[in-house]
Order: C-alpha cells, then sequence, then structure tokens
C-alpha cells in the first residue's frame, strides 16, 4: 500500500509533527508512506516539497488579503481563520499519481483550496483526512470557543466584525465546502475523543464516518534520561524545581500564560516554602518576554527546534504546565509523559484523556488559576512522585506508541481502500 501524506509544512506547527511521526510508524510497519509539504526544511527523502514559484506564495497572500479585506483591514484574527479559497493542485504530481490512498493532513494557509480538495476526491482515490483542529467541521475557524453554529450551518461569524451577518464569509464559504463534500466520502479521523465528538455534530460531516485515533510518539526518543546531566547541557539549575511551560509561540493567548502567571502568584502567597525553591522554564518563541511578568524566576530557552534538545528539557524539567484554553490532544503533554514528567492542565479539549486525574498528572478546573496552583502543588509536594511518574510513562506506551497508532490507521486505509472498490 502507497499513501501520501499531505501537510502544509514538514516541521512546523503540531500537525507537522504527528504526520511525520505517522509516516515513520507507517514505514515501520509495512506500508510505503511519502510525504507531500509545501514547506520543506530538511533533506530527508521521505519528504517531498512541492517546487517553489511565485504562485505557491501568491496562494497565501491573496487567502490572507481576503480575509483581511472581511475582517475590514483589522489584523485581529488574521491568522486564525482560513477560507481555502487559493491552493495548489496536487493531482499533476508524480507522488500524487503513484498513491493508493491520499492521507491530508493540516493543508491550510494556502496548500490546498476547497476546490483543490475536490479534484483530489474526484481523481477516486480513497482520501482519510487526520483532523488536528474543528477547522474540516467548521466553516473558516480552527476554534469554536464555544460556538455551535458548525452543528447546523456557519453564519453571523463571531469572528467577524460586528458578529457577521446572514450571508456572511462563514456562509459562502460552509456553502462552498458542502458543495466539495456533495456525493463524496472521507475518512476523518479525529485525534481525540472529545474531536470527534464534536466533529459528529457538524452539519458539514454529516452522514461522514469520524474516527478517533490518537497521534503516536516514538518512545525510544521521548523517554526518561537522567535529570542532573539533561539540565547541566542546557545550563539550568540543578538544585531548583524546575516548573516547565512549552509552545510554539508563548504569547498566543489560547495557550493559557495569563493563567500560569496568576497561578505563579498564588502559590507564591499560598505556597512560599515551594515558591522560594521553584523556577519556571519556558520553551517557545518570544519566551524573553515573559521574564518581567512572574513572581518566579524565568529561564527562556526560546524556539528550540533540535529533538534531542527538546528531550533535554522535558527531562530537565520537574513538572510540565499546559494551561490551554483550547487543545485537541497536545504532543507536548504526551512528549512530556513519554519522559515521565507529571502534566497539570486545564479540563478541556483531549487533555483529559491524556492525564488521568491524580494517577499521572493532574487535571485543574478549566480556567481555574488556583486550582492550576493546586495542580502543580500537588505533583511537586504532594503525590507519590515516582509513582505518577511511572504511571505517565506507562500511559503513553500503552496508548500512543508508533506501532499501535500505525495498526490502527492500516486498518482505516483497508477499509478506505474496500469502500472505494466496492463503489466501483
Amino acid at each position: 500500500m502507497r499513501v501520501l501524506i499531505v501537510n502544509t509544512s514538514e516541521k512546523t506547527g503540531g500537525a507537522a509533527v504527528a504526520a511525520n511521526r505517522l509516516m515513520e510508524a507507517l514505514n515501520n510497519n509495512g506500508v510505503k508512506a511519502k510525504m507531500l509539504v509545501r514547506d520543506k526544511e530538511t533533506d530527508s527523502l521521505s519528504v517531498v516539497g512541492l517546487r517553489p514559484s511565485m504562485w505557491s506564495r501568491w496562494h497565501f497572500l491573496w487567502e490572507r488579503w481576503c480575509i483581511f479585506w472581511h475582517l475590514r483591514f483589522s489584523r485581529k484574527h488574521l491568522f486564525e481563520l482560513d477560507i481555502a479559497n487559493s491552493g495548489i493542485d496536487i493531482t499533476r504530481t508524480r507522488e500524487f499519481r503513484e498513491a493508493d490512498l491520499i492521507h491530508l493532513h493540516w493543508i491550510n494557509q494556502g496548500m490546498l483550496s476547497l476546490g483543490g480538495i475536490r479534484r483530489i476526491l474526484n481523481s477516486g482515490k480513497p482520501v482519510v483526512w487526520t483532523m488536528h483542529d474543528i477547522w474540516p467541521a467548521t466553516a473558516i475557524c480552527h476554534l469554536t470557543l464555544g460556538c455551535g453554529s458548525f452543528k447546523s450551518s456557519c453564519h453571523h461569524c463571531k469572528y467577524l466584525p460586528g458578529g457577521g451577518s446572514q450571508n456572511d464569509l462563514a456562509a459562502r464559504t460552509w456553502r462552498r465546502k458542502m458543495q466539495m463534500l456533495d456525493k463524496q466520502t472521507i475518512s476523518f479521523v479525529a485525534c481525540s475523543k472529545w474531536l470527534q465528538s464534536e466533529a459528529r455534530r457538524s452539519g458539514l460531516l454529516k452522514g461522514q464516518r469520524v474516527d478517533c485515533i490518537p497521534n503516536p510518539i516514538d518512545t525510544h526518543v521521548f523517554r526518561p534520561n537522567e535529570k542532573k546531566a539533561a539540565r547541566e547541557r542546557l545550563n539550568l539549575p540543578a538544585d531548583r524545581r524546575l516548573i516547565l511551560f512549552v509552545s510554539q509561540r508563548v504569547t498566543n493567548v489560547n495557550k493559557g500564560m495569563d493563567y500560569l502567571i496568576e497561578a505563579c502568584r498564588l502559590m507564591s502567597s499560598q505556597y512560599p516554602d515551594l515558591a522560594a525553591q521553584s523556577d519556571l522554564v519556558i520553551l517557545g518563541g518570544h519566551a524573553e518576554e515573559m521574564t518581567d511578568k512572574l513572581p518566579l524566576k524565568v529561564w527562556p530557552l526560546g524556539y528550540v527546534n533540535d529533538r534531542k534538545s527538546i528531550v533535554d528539557v522535558y527531562n530537565a524539567a520537574d513538572v510540565f504546565v499546559l494551561p490551554s484554553l483550547s487543545e485537541n490532544l497536545p504532543n507536548t503533554i504526551m512528549e512530556a509523559m513519554a519522559c515521565g514528567v507529571p502534566c497539570v492542565g486545564f479540563k478541556v479539549g483531549g487533555i483529559p484523556e491524556e492525564i488521568d486525574h491524580q494517577k499521572n498528572g493532574y487535571v485543574a478546573r478549566y480556567r481555574d488559576a488556583q486550582d492550576l496552583a493546586d495542580g502543580i502543588h500537588w505533583v511537586l509536594e504532594d503525590c507519590d512522585y515516582e509513582a505518577v511518574s511511572r504511571a505517565a510513562i506507562t500511559k503513553v506506551a500503552h496508548n500512543y506508541s508508533q506501532t499501535s497508532v500505525a495498526m490502527r490507521y492500516i486498518e482505516v486505509y483497508n477499509e478506505a481502500l474496500a469502500l472505494k472498490h466496492y463503489k466501483l
């Protein structure tokens, strides 16, 4: 079986990381998998980059311009919305022609247009689409943030100026997506049970199959290592309790840094002895901007793309905190747990599927900085740390290993191929 995985980027972003890991897992389990990307960043022979051209940049810029215009020239939400009105035709590539099955991942920001996806469907090749967020089931947004319009049809979009209208950009894009899917079948896969449940409520995906398969992780890479040595390599203190926060862009409001700041303030006043022993390590872009906003000493590591260094960062930490306001199934929690680091996060999205409360980590009440502070205290002071650490490692090994995830995807592929042959 030859599978072509399609993603906008090769390495940047959680979806790219997950797609790469899946490609590796499939190739290790008898499937010939390649990855087709717009933004190629390595010399990997398994990853094919689309030939750079002025048109590939044009697709991105044209879509951004159209969204910018509908936002009345405001940059607010400019990169939170996608309309897929322009993109690359991958059906002309050799990799597409050679593939038995097309596996879409995150294909936004000028990679594929809705018309391009329709051409893929019209080719007759079976299509699997892994949902890394809710966009395939809505009109234009990647985060619904409590909006339920996608359950019937999107309009009066909260992201648009004035709350949109009955025939706004969301409504028109919804109709285009309905036309794209008309009389077509896609095997959708959500990375979490939460996202699967949300997608199944979508009026857009009515009648489509939506399975749930988590992202895989290489437990041979993400595994416990000696903490002291990891800290030495990163020039982090050996005698401090280290609280870790990781985000591609630390200033992203949805990653919840404001709640972590408040939780650290509460911890400083309520657990002064613990706070006096603790520092905060921040991995991600704009980390240095947080140093003056927290009552704890901050170690800003910036953006790191080297996998060995990232593994060291996890192993250097005593607890990982991700107070996101919206999440699917975050790779960062999975990575930290694989390294034996207990995690604390809000009860939102797929986080409670990864963290079993007070067994391998702590699930705090949503948007509750006090409970977040209590969770950090529980991990560092109250729990049987070694037992919680072992439980985190076991959870990842049993649920997210490359082999187990690959086998589940191969089952979906075989069913999609069988259905396509049956229709023919």
